[in-house]
């Protein structure tokens, strides 16, 4: 219930608010571990854009038998997050858990007890260089300082990796975040950011922290721009 209200009750990213501006905030977040899978919605059953899902949820076994070598779980976190290029609408993610990518070593760890990872987030989806493909990614419980500490993934598609220390300008919203409301906050976002003097260093992240079925006026949202 609380989940339809809008409630989080689930590990969200630590940081350090470096600056309040109008209507938005600096913050600092420290390195952290990521799952990732990099695929072509085209190629996922019906096109579907949240494809890479179903993989990182198979990893932490969200749905089911988790398809990772060791018998430990990994608690959800939020907010999923989706990342897109400059002038190009967000993709609609569901909320999602971590999203991991796998090394070929994985598949030789196939044999071994799985490990249940409970669902994590933020789930960052990016849009890649090469057209058509997303990157998913989940990012994990803080407990897992370094890569070797995650478990191990038995798909070679999930790819485990440390995520460096990142500063972004953030803008809060509740709502919908269809893609015309994101792109109005990205580029009202952007524009305070440089007024005040701050450097843009990539294009926005999408970040929700609710599953899709909590009451829209109820669900948090945050359109992220990296910064120096």
């Amino acid at each position: 219930m609380g989940m339809v209200l809008g409630k989080i009750t689930v590990e969200t990213p630590k940081h350090e608010v470096l600056h309040t501006g109008a209507g938005y905030e600096i913050r600092r977040y420290p390195p952290c571990i990521a799952a990732e899978v990099t695929y072509d919605p085209k190629e996922m059953r019906g096109g579907d854009p949240d494809g890479g899902f179903t993989i990182l949820a198979n990893y932490i076994g969200a749905l089911g038998k988790p398809q990772n070598t060791k018998p430990e779980k990994i608690a959800m976190t939020a907010p999923v997050i989706t990342a897109g290029g400059e002038g190009e609408s967000s993709e609609n993610i569901a909320m999602t858990a971590p999203v991991i990518t796998t090394t070929g070593a994985a598949a030789a760890a196939a044999a071994a007890e799985p490990e249940p990872v409970a669902m994590t987030a933020p789930v960052i989806t990016e849009a890649q260089q090469t057209p058509g493909k997303v990157t998913m990614q989940f990012l994990l419980p803080s407990k897992y300082t370094k890569v070797e500490e995650a478990p191990r993934p038995t798909d070679e598609r999930v790819v485990i990796r440390e995520v460096a220390e990142r500063k972004y300008g953030v803008v809060r919203f509740s709502g919908v975040a269809g893609d015309k409301t994101v792109k109005e906050k990205a580029e009202g976002l952007k524009a305070a950011l440089e007024k005040d003097g701050y450097t843009v260093k990539g294009p926005f992240l999408l970040a929700r922290y609710n599953p899709p079925f909590t009451l829209p006026p109820l669900r948090t949202n945050e359109v992220m721009i990296p910064v120096e």
